[in-house]
């Protein structure tokens, strides 16, 4: 692994004593310009390794504590804290409301995988007293932890009460005193007639959302609650006998949430269980005895506005309601009956607004002034921000009007949107014959026993302590006196609901009631054979989806030797949430499936969500894609800050779930974006595909990086950075071909959409469509492609043609993958689910990323990626999971918005070593003096070897060879004209040289021999080489490589025959049975055929190229070198294999010109006519042959369709009467060849019979499953 020193971002001097303390510097650097899309902001600033930002937060210091072992977080103090005043012009950009005013210091234990670590974080700019300081260094002291909760698992092995016994579910949607009689549950499918009521039990969480935090979760099961069953004693459910519990309904103040509305789900679950053992029942609440040291005769009660109807941004979890746009005035009434009105009111107004510039929102009570909320303007890909008041105020009647007034100050497109309000008013116990919460403020802070007086109490019969709902306990009112009173102890928050007998809720039928029997915790451990085994791969998916998950399932299986198990969401919120959608009720699956593995070297590496998801919990937008929810910030209103992401999936420590900057990955989690069974399948068919034997191939050498150019001075970085990885990954693993594409290399050129840069479009298709393993791209880009100028699009993400070349795309840029939003598909989205290609997996963004935070994160991947340190063992998403953990990212919360889509346990196609040069024309290719001049022969000699060096002499395959030239010094154009220090921003670069031969050759007894003429373009001056080799086996499947750069390539050979004869081309379309003037689809595959006797010219020399000239036009040539490869064991004859894109309808002429390493020349036209396949299914020359025919005949024809045809032949004879039907398919192996002729007869009809000699008559009928579209035509045939 390269080594990235901590101390390149800050100095840390350890004090080695007892009292365990840490001495933090703070290298303050002049400010930084800090860019995100198109949007720049100017910073205070520090080394990045410890740079934290974000437009809540404002700055943060973010470091790791020295000391590995768990912290006791409270002991964690500052001391020898030294500041500087800085003025207000030092901060920049950044905002005085970003401040706080004294130093904040929060810490945080993780553990990754074994691996724990400490984090400290301080905001350290503050203002102290109207006096702005910054922090220059500062002291932790600090002791360690006795209990390290750390390696304690929280959960145990167990089984679901689901396992046995008959189950049912309902639904409420309201919080309170639910009453089940017993019509309820006969509508339920209940025989009453013959159940114990004893044994009813009902189960459930409530309609909060379950808690994010692992250590608050309070049960990894379904939760019984202890309930009321008035008249089972005599154990028979008599028509007059009811139960009575206690429900928390889906709007529910939680405050992780800060609203009281469940995110996932408008209502929840309960469960009723009929099995053997006696239900939980509630107990009487014991009171306290003494004399009560305090009375209550008033109550604290709460109510609220709050719809969740629109989210601002389309990003995060919070939603809003009650817009304000056309209509700018809203009132909302609230009504507390004997309401206390000498105690304030408690009012909350949380709101929101977008626009372009600063708007107001004024509160009134009841006519009176509030406040007048101030709402700044949109900016820094901001796109919402909010205001909120929370204080007091008075009211003198029980009825409380708030007005809000928007202010636009006339922006005609600005809106607002309210959150919610919330008013607590202290009102009289009085009771009023209905149910109703209450609880008292003042009770946690007091001691003793308190006393609850309740009047006008003759309709309540019972007060329930449902502090803790699932344990709820009564206090009766056993005469129903008009006073009633209870006791309890002070000291701690209580709630307690009157319940009236006369006043319950009744909750909702469901259509299907009955719930299946479960247990999914008490054998997701469970092989085939029933013993327990440890599981590596997990994959959660809807029911729907299952199949295509299974297929990806054994495809692990079987290629990675894994352990992986399917499980549905459907029975995981079954089983962890009482049937509700929850992102913690997965996340509380997978820790238990992580905490309950036989040993900790044994437990889960692998998480794979397999189904799209959305910003949309609740499906309230069209064509939603929520199919398998991740989790989504608070924060709702910044493109830089507001995350969607699976890691929360992963983090497993009982501190972790927060989401916090100190929670660490301990999983690899990717995730298949696919909404239908279609998408799936055509994912798992790619995934599939890049284990096949077809994608062994010489691509799996090559790695592919992308720059953006430098628009304006910080893009400097990109080019740099991307330059930098580059090398290192040629220095680390010399056996992969780095191919750059700096696009500032390219002309600019300008365009009525703006600049442009066709050849980068160009080059980048050219190098993605011969093959990559990887392709990195830095720079900017959003949901609609790469760059600003369009170097790669969203169309051409649908347009790439390289199946079987599948290739990790690496994408840290702005939005690229943006899948949450399903009503904006990104080019992200669209390159993963290219059917002909795109991308195996993407290491990609979803929101706006700062490009600081890009360098950090794409030069620290790289490392992991291709394993520096070791052979390549490790997926893409344990590469990924590594980077996010190291110390050079894990301090920036911006790590958060890069996922991986694809398969978690996929990884790179790297071949083993090792392929070893031993002879460059028979002399030991490391001690030759001979040089390698242009227009000489030269016969490479060497073998397969073990990863030891040892020959594998029983090793039979193909080997393909491809020659370098030497390494080409090149420079950036500057072709936008930036500049830094008053000179043009260029790049001096090392380019890899020309291919002066791409040929293959047999290896048999582990031995191999390339012969080939050195092309006459070489570059004259001597230097080094390389030779790449890539070499793949069948028996069994497996691919070996390696590289050599002993070769010295210069110089020309005088002595060389004569040639001046150009090769011979033969040329086709789509297959090698097209004859010229046949038809195609828009997209056909030209295949060239070339012959010389010394072989063919890739060395790119001036005017040497391989060139396709479409249509005569000579100004958009299409150069074909890196698609031309030589035959096995020959030179002298090869092929090459290009995909047209999106061709016009109508006729065409193709030409190609094609040079021999002589640089003498031939051309070859080729005519072929395009129909659009989907316009119309064009099927010609239908024949069948040989015809006539005795016993066999095939019939063929040709089409102009890419996707599998159904095909159907009916044979008739002259008169008119069926006796044969063909059914069968053509194209169906993936080819794209534009002739049928797969299909035959041997003459008999559909009952085997022989029929007669004659004439007869077919009618061939083709459907497309593609299109759908179809096409009819009838020929004759004879039999003899």
């Amino acid at each position: 692994m390269k080594k990235i020193s901590f101390f390149l971002t800050l100095w840390c001097i350890v004090t080695l004593s007892h009292s365990q303390t840490q001495r933090f510097e703070i290298d303050w650097n002049s400010s930084k310009v800090f860019s995100m899309g198109s949007k720049q902001i100017e910073l205070p600033h520090f080394k990045l390794k410890n740079f934290n930002f974000s437009f809540e937060k404002g700055i943060t210091f973010t470091a790791q504590l020295d000391d590995k072992t768990p912290v006791n977080l409270k002991s964690v103090k500052i001391t020898n804290l030294i500041t500087t005043i800085v003025s207000e012009s030092d901060l920049k950009d950044l905002k005085l409301s970003w401040i706080p005013n004294d130093v904040q210091l929060r810490t945080f234990n993780s553990n990754a995988r074994g691996k724990a670590s400490n984090t400290i974080e301080i905001n350290p700019i503050f203002n102290d007293n109207g006096i702005l300081k910054k922090v220059v260094n500062f002291t932790l002291s600090y002791t360690s932890s006795h209990n390290n909760k750390l390696s304690i698992s929280s959960t145990s092995l167990q089984s679901s009460a689901l396992k046995t016994g008959q189950w049912y579910r309902f639904a409420v949607d309201t919080t309170g005193v639910h009453k089940l009689d017993k019509g309820f549950f006969d509508a339920l499918g209940i025989n009453t007639d013959v159940i114990n009521p004893k044994k009813i039990k009902v189960y459930g969480h409530g309609g909060q959302s379950l808690p994010l935090a692992n250590n608050e979760t309070q049960s990894y099961d379904l939760i019984q609650n202890a309930v009321q069953f008035f008249g089972e004693e005599d154990g028979v459910f008599n028509n007059e006998d009811f139960l009575l519990f206690y429900a928390i309904g889906p709007k529910y103040y939680k405050a992780e949430n800060n609203s009281h509305i469940n995110p996932y789900s408008d209502v929840c679950y309960y469960y009723i269980e009929i099995g053997s053992e006696n239900g939980l029942r509630m107990s009487a609440a014991n009171q306290p005895s003494g004399n009560p040291s305090t009375s209550f005769s008033t109550f604290h009660d709460y109510k609220f506005f709050e719809k969740d109807e629109y989210n601002i941004g389309q990003i995060g979890r919070r939603w809003f309601g009650h817009r304000f746009y056309f209509e700018n005035t809203r009132s909302f009434n609230f009504d507390f009956p004997n309401l206390i009105t000498s105690s304030p009111l408690k009012l909350k107004v949380y709101v929101a607004a977008s626009a372009e510039s600063a708007t107001n929102m004024e509160i009134k009570a009841n006519n009176s002034d509030v406040s007048n909320l101030s709402l700044a303007s949109v900016e820094y890909g901001i796109l919402g921000t909010e205001a909120v008041f929370n204080g007091d105020i008075g009211s003198s009647s029980d009825a409380v009007t708030i007005d809000l007034f928007y202010n636009n100050n006339g922006n005609p497109s600005a809106r607002a949107y309210l959150d919610y309000i919330s008013l607590e008013a202290e009102r009289a116990l009085v009771a009023n014959a209905l149910q109703f919460q209450f609880k008292h403020n003042d009770m946690p802070l007091l001691n003793g026993v308190g006393q609850f007086n309740i009047s006008s109490a003759t309709g309540i019969d019972e007060v329930w302590d449902v502090t803790d709902p699932y344990n709820a306990t009564y206090y009766k009112n056993e005469l129903n006196n008009a006073e009633f009173s209870f006791k309890t102890t002070l000291g701690n928050s209580k709630i307690y609901q009157a319940v009236a007998l006369s006043n319950t809720y009744r909750p909702r039928l469901l259509p299907n009631a009955s719930v299946a029997n479960q247990d999914l915790k008490g054998t997701v451990f469970l092989n085939n054979e029933g013993q327990f085994q440890d599981i590596d791969y997990l994959i959660i998916t809807p029911a729907f989806l299952s199949a295509q998950a299974e297929r990806l399932a054994n495809i692990n299986r079987l290629k990675n030797n894994l352990n992986v198990k399917v499980v549905t969401l459907e029975s995981i919120y079954a089983e962890f949430s009482t049937g509700m959608q929850d992102v913690s009720a997965i996340r509380n699956l997978v820790k238990y499936v992580y905490d309950n593995a036989s040993n900790p070297n044994n437990r889960l590496k692998y998480l794979c969500l397999f189904g799209d998801a959305s910003f949309d919990y609740k499906d309230r937008i069209q064509n939603n894609t929520n199919i398998a929810p991740s989790w989504l910030s608070k924060n709702s209103f910044s493109l830089t800050s507001s995350f969607i992401s699976d890691d929360f999936f992963g983090m497993m420590d009982p501190l972790e779930g927060g989401m916090v900057t100190a929670d660490k990955l301990d999983i690899a989690v990717g995730r298949i974006l696919a909404e239908s069974p279609q998408r799936a399948d055509e994912m798992v068919d790619k995934i599939e595909s890049y284990y096949s034997v077809d994608a062994y191939a010489n691509w799996r050498n090559n790695f592919l990086l992308i720059s953006d150019d430098v628009d304006k001075l910080s893009d400097r970085f990109l080019q740099i950075t991307t330059d930098q990885i580059a090398e290192d990954v040629k220095a680390s693993k010399p056996f992969i071909n780095v191919e750059k594409i700096h696009s500032d290399s390219f002309t600019q050129e300008s365009s009525a959409a703006g600049q442009r840069y066709p050849q980068v479009n160009d080059a980048i298709f050219d190098a993605l469509e011969v093959g990559a393993v990887v392709v990195n791209y830095f720079g900017h880009g959003g949901e609609d492609g790469l760059a600003s100028e369009r170097i790669f699009d969203k169309i051409n993400a649908k347009e790439l043609n390289n199946p079987d070349k599948l290739a990790c795309f690496v994408t840290v840029t702005c939005e690229y993958t943006k899948f949450d939003n399903p009503l904006r598909k990104t080019a992200g989205e669209f390159l993963y689910w290219n059917k002909r290609g795109g991308a195996i997996g993407l290491i990609t963004t979803t929101r706006q990323i700062f490009i600081s935070v890009g360098i950090q994160f794409n030069e620290t991947l790289s490392q992991y990626l291709f394993d520096f340190e070791n052979s390549q063992t490790m997926s893409i998403a344990e590469a990924l999971r590594l980077t996010k953990n190291d110390p050079s990212v894990t301090n920036n919360t911006q790590r958060r918005l890069v996922f991986f889509i694809g398969d978690p346990a996929l990884k790179l196609p790297l071949a083993a070593p090792d392929i070893i040069a031993t002879k460059l024309n028979g002399e030991d290719i490391a001690n030759t003096n001979i040089t390698l001049q242009a227009l000489s022969p030269a016969k490479i000699e060497g073998f397969v070897a073990s990863e030891q060096g040892n020959i594998l002499s029983n090793y039979s395959g193909t080997l393909t060879a491809t020659v370098f030239d030497k390494s080409i010094q090149r420079s950036t154009l500057a072709n936008d004209g930036s500049t830094f220090n008053g000179q043009l921003i260029t790049l001096d670069y090392e380019a890899l040289g020309e291919v002066l031969f791409r040929g293959q050759a047999s290896v048999e007894n582990g031995k191999f021999e390339i012969n080939f003429i050195v092309p006459r373009d070489i570059v004259v001056p001597v230097g080094n080489g390389k030779i790449s080799f890539y070499s793949k086996t069948e028996t069994p499947l497996s691919d070996q490589r390696g590289y050599n750069f002993d070769i010295q390539i210069g110089g020309v050979n005088l002595n060389a025959p004569v040639d001046n004869q150009g090769p011979n081309i033969e040329l086709y379309m789509n297959d090698e049975s097209f004859v010229s003037g046949g038809i195609t689809n828009e997209n056909p595959t030209l295949i060239a055929k070339l012959y010389d006797e010394n072989g063919i010219n890739t060395a790119s020399g001036v005017g040497h190229d391989i060139v396709a000239i479409l249509d005569g036009d000579e100004t958009n040539p299409f150069i074909l070198n890196d698609y031309y490869i030589a035959d096995v064991d020959s030179y002298q004859s090869g092929s090459l294999s290009y995909p047209f894109r999106n061709l016009e309808p109508g006729l065409h002429t193709l030409s190609l010109k094609a040079w021999d390493v002589y640089n003498n020349s031939n051309t070859k036209e080729i005519q072929f006519l395009v129909f659009d396949q989907n316009e119309s299914l064009e099927i010609t020359n239908i024949l069948n042959y040989p015809n006539p025919f005795i016993n066999y005949t095939e019939f063929w024809f040709n089409h102009n369709s890419s996707g599998v045809l159904d095909v159907s032949i009916q044979i008739f004879t002259i008169s008119g009467k069926l006796i044969k039907t063909i059914n069968s398919q053509t194209n169906a192996s993936g080819s794209t060849s534009s002739l049928s002729r797969n299909i035959s007869w041997d003459g008999t009809d559909d009952f085997g019979s022989k029929i007669g000699k004659g004439v007869y008559i077919y009618k061939l009928n083709v459907k497309s499953q593609l299109t759908g579209l179809k096409s009819e035509k009838i020929e004759k045939l004879v039999i003899l």
